[in-house]
């Protein structure tokens, strides 16, 4: 009998949260679809996993042998799949970089090209991912490393050096009544609706939404996307408004929209990520000093990097 790794992972975040609603919020998925999850691995293992009670979903007795057991299973799947996928970058020299959007903005270009001198030979596959991969393959095992914004879903779980932060602007239309103001606080954008991530994004989408700096007032969508060309056109449209990087005014500069600065948001930051398993390994390690060597300190010194 072979089980999909999906249909543990859904099983596990049940069996923690206790809670179709909070496990389905923790996936990314819509609970009809983990309640299918669960139905279809109970008929696969042949046994009952969960009953429901008015407290949650509670585990069986042979749903509590599983939930011991299932965690290290996946960690293990984890690290070897991991390391398959590394030992094929390897042969081929070749580290792959997952980024969101502009990655790190300038000083991409400058980390991997000090990584081409420290590592002749080598070569960086930087890999654009999605809105609706904020971790940018990284959470997959898609990728050795990530250049990544800040917050986002299983940071927790790997390592984070933070490169630098920028304030977060607002992307409006250029015939926006706001958009003839030089600096708008963001209270005055809570009304307005906002061109969002999809919701599986979780705290990411809420994070550039600015849910938690509302002083408890409701965000208003107005479309939902997971490209930039779609937020762009979005924006363009007048279906929304968007908080962004300040670099979004150079990178994504387009006809018909405008940017300006927000006061009363905090600011974003951009990291570099990558797997505790890669820790050793002196590829990887290479590129993180790469990137913390494009970052300065106060006073413009280069920050000694952590690995040494």
């Amino acid at each position: 009998m072979d089980v999909d790794t999906r249909l543990l992972r859904s099983f596990v975040a049940v069996a923690e949260d206790g809670s179709l609603t909070r496990a389905a919020e923790r996936l990314f998925v819509s609970q009809p679809a983990l309640t299918r999850q669960i139905k279809q691995l109970e008929e696969r293992v042949g046994v009952r996993l969960f009953t429901r009670s008015q407290t949650g979903m509670v585990l069986t007795a042979p749903g509590r042998v599983l939930a011991a057991r299932a965690p290290d299973l996946l960690a293990e799947w984890d690290r070897a799949l991991g390391e398959t996928k590394g030992a094929a970058g390897r042969a081929a020299r070749v580290l792959r970089v997952g980024f969101l959007a502009s990655a790190a903005n300038e000083a991409t270009q400058h980390i991997v090209a000090e990584f081409a001198r420290r590592r002749p030979g080598w070569r960086v596959e930087m890999r654009q991912a999605s809105w609706a991969d904020p971790s940018a393959g990284l959470a997959d095992g898609d990728v050795d490393a990530a250049l990544l914004r800040l917050p986002f879903p299983g940071q927790d779980a790997v390592r984070v050096e933070v490169l630098f932060s920028e304030p977060r602007w607002i992307a409006l239309p250029e015939a926006h009544p706001l958009a003839v103001r030089e600096r708008i606080p963001f209270r005055d954008l809570w009304d307005e609706p906002f061109v969002a991530a999809p919701p599986r994004t979780g705290a990411w989408r809420d994070y550039w939404l600015a849910a938690d700096e509302r002083d408890g007032h409701p965000v208003r969508i107005g479309a939902v996307t997971d490209q930039p060309d779609e937020w762009l056109s979005a924006i363009a449209n007048g279906y929304g408004i968007a908080l962004a990087p300040e670099s979004a005014a150079r990178y994504y500069a387009r006809p018909g929209i405008t940017y300006r600065p927000v006061t009363g948001v905090s600011p974003s930051r951009v990291g570099v990520a990558w797997p505790a398993s890669a820790d050793a390994d002196p590829v990887v390690r290479d590129f993180v000093r790469c990137c913390l060597n494009s970052r300065q300190g106060p006073q413009g010194e280069t920050v000694s990097p952590c690995f040494d």
